[in-house]
């Protein structure tokens, strides 16, 4: 049974249908990626998992229970982190209470033993956030704001963590240490779906890859497959 799974989604923006009855699923312990261009349904797509927007039909499934119907709180607590496009950090609030409220939205805000595991393992990911606790998230620079966003999603404990574009305006170097940080964060046992306009580096770590079109899904494949078809190269990977 897969960890995650979404059947016939449809989703809408009053009128406008974004989604259009995607079929999607992500297996314990696997890193799989979204390809797509702006506005094919991606983020949308992770709000709609993560509880932000509601699908118009089809279900979601998380764990073996259904969550289409639950609160984003409830979805949080439950094991799903989500560390948004735009990173929408508070920014004046410093590292660590930003840090706190992913704990706060984890639901175990009272155990004093988990928090300390939680601030440990993203200060080990990100030895940066620990030196700058104290300042406030809007003073950072942009990666490590993106380092901050994907630490408070870290803080929930979650099962699966959805990341939204990480490397979205970060220089190459600081690119690449984002994957790595993604490959790390699936070696120690989170299963990740991950939304990345740089759909060679997001291929590159992922185990498979879906191609979302105009708000469907038109490929699924292992990444290694994606990475050599001819129509993703030439269409996502600025191939001729």
């Amino acid at each position: 049974m897969p960890l995650l799974e979404l059947s016939g989604v449809h989703i809408h923006y009053g009128g406008i249908e974004a989604v259009k009855g995607i079929d999607l699923q992500v297996d314990d312990g696997e890193v799989v990626t979204m390809i797509g261009a702006n506005g094919a349904g991606k983020t949308t797509t992770l709000k709609t998992i993560s509880g932000l927007k509601r699908p118009s039909a089809g279900t979601i499934v998380f764990g073996g229970r259904r969550i289409d119907g639950l609160g984003a709180h409830t979805i949080a607590a439950m094991g799903i982190g989500h560390a948004p496009e735009g990173r929408r950090i508070f920014g004046r609030m410093t590292v660590r209470e930003n840090l706190e409220m992913g704990l706060y939205a984890s639901g175990k805000r009272s155990d004093g033993s988990r928090a300390r595991e939680a601030f440990d393992r993203v200060y080990d990911l990100f030895p940066i956030l620990h030196e700058r606790e104290r300042q406030t998230g809007g003073t950072l620079s942009g990666g490590q704001q993106q380092m901050l966003a994907i630490g408070r999603a870290l803080m929930t404990r979650p099962q699966v963590i959805m990341l939204d574009e990480p490397s979205m305006g970060l220089a190459p170097m600081l690119v690449e240490k984002i994957f790595e940080i993604v490959q790390e964060i699936n070696e120690q046992g989170t299963t990740v779906l991950l939304i990345e306009q740089n759909a060679h580096m997001a291929l590159g770590v992922a185990d498979r890859g879906y191609v979302i079109e105009t708000g469907q899904i038109v490929l699924e494949d292992s990444a290694k497959n994606l990475l050599g078809n001819d129509d993703v190269r030439k269409a996502y990977l600025g191939e001729g």
